[in-house]
């Protein structure tokens, strides 16, 4: 005979019912878009032109793009009261946050190592 869903749940004590959502509730969290975020923030994207400063049509553009700047994605989350993390994860070790990729995403680039090394004095020989 085949279980519902309902059936299986009802086998867990309450706490335990509790805690399923709870937990997969945060699974969905960790999986939004940018509009999904911007819809749980109750914000509509005339809003967001708003706090960012640009025409609807562009938030709607952003939204659906799947290749963004870091420094974008810091404002569009920043006007919405939030802040960025980048978070690199591997299968070998604990997820590690990014730090100073800030500085990065506000446009300030590392300056380039000035002088020879040793690939231009093997193509030039000097």
């Amino acid at each position: 005979m085949t279980k519902t869903l309902d059936d299986f749940r009802a086998t867990f004590t309450p706490a335990q019912r509790e805690a399923i959502d709870a937990r997969a509730a945060e699974l969905i969290a960790e999986e939004m878009t940018l509009r999904d975020l911007r819809q749980a923030r109750k914000l509509t994207q005339e809003r967001m032109a708003e706090m960012l400063g640009m025409e609807q049509e562009n938030v709607s553009r952003l939204e659906r793009r799947t290749d963004l700047l870091l420094s974008t994605l810091k404002s569009y989350v920043a006007a919405m009261g939030g802040n960025l993390k980048l978070v690199a994860e591997f299968p070998d070790r604990p997820s590690v946050t990014l730090t100073n990729y800030s500085d990065l995403a506000d446009g300030e680039w590392p300056k380039a190592r000035r002088g020879r090394g040793k690939r231009t004095e093997a193509i030039t020989g000097h």
